[in-house]
């Protein structure tokens, strides 16, 4: 019996109802499929009932990458490597739909390794993924409320991101401790033209350093007070990052692109 690893993150999806909800989302049959951490294969077995055309799964874990082997044959393609390390767009020439129940402890660093990687053309048609509960209210959340951050910024930035439901630990074997919460993301037809999403990072990591202070700091630290650069975005330096909405935070990395050259 495989036992999950606690130091990958590794919480299996067993809830047999919410495994098929998942594949319901979005119609498979003929789409090219990329898993990440499949694990025990629960959810790759279900994707496997829409007959995709393509089927990618990236699993890091050794053992549970040859007893996915030892289960689907010749069904699938297994990348036993580490998600972190891999450039998706290299897989397959033509789009996927990604699915992944995300390692809690690297979830958002996948997420937000994809986003700075998006280039002009999105590699994928959508992004099917479980997030444990408080890190999916951070990348949803609205302008004025605690939640509401870097990740938010990014996230929203190329996609939109539609919350499909809560996952309780009972659906997961070993439970979590925790809630999860399933997300949709689908690429922007049009959004804000950003020459380098670094500069977005920068702009982000800058600002919400201290969240809990007003935004004078910040400010004068990357535009030296420029006050042209305030009235042109009525930027009231009195508030503090969370009270500034997503289209400030683009647009004031445009002004900071357009100012460094």
């Amino acid at each position: 019996m495989i036992k999950a690893k606690k130091s990958l993150g590794q919480n299996f999806l067993i809830d047999r109802d919410i495994l098929e909800k998942i594949t319901k989302i979005k119609s498979i049959k003929d789409k090219n499929i990329l898993e990440i951490g499949p694990g025990t294969g629960n959810l790759t077995s279900f994707i496997l009932k829409h007959n995709p055309k393509k089927f990618f799964v990236i699993e890091k874990d050794n053992e549970l990458a040859t007893n996915l082997e030892n289960l689907f044959n010749d069904k699938l393609t297994i990348i036993n490597k580490d998600i972190l390390e891999i450039d998706e767009t290299s897989l397959y020439h033509e789009k996927f739909i990604v699915y992944g129940n995300l390692p809690y402890n690297i979830s958002t660093e996948i997420l937000i390794k994809w986003i700075t990687n998006l280039k002009k053309d999105f590699w994928f048609e959508n992004l099917i993924l479980l997030f444990q509960k408080e890190v999916a209210d951070r990348i949803i959340a609205k302008f004025n409320t605690s939640d509401y951050g870097r990740i938010t910024i990014l996230a929203n930035w190329k996609l939109s991101i539609e919350k499909i439901c809560d996952v309780g630990p009972t659906s997961f074997s070993p439970r979590p401790k925790i809630n999860s919460t399933l997300l949709l993301f689908t690429p922007k037809k049009n959004f804000y033209k950003i020459r380098d999403t670094k500069n977005l990072e920068k702009i982000t990591k800058i600002f919400f350093n201290h969240r809990r202070k007003m935004l004078k700091k910040p400010f004068n630290q990357l535009f030296r007070g420029n006050e042209g650069i305030l009235n042109k975005l009525n930027i009231d330096l009195n508030l503090r990052p969370q009270n500034l909405n997503l289209e400030t935070y683009y647009m004031l990395t445009r002004e900071y692109e357009d100012l460094n050259g």
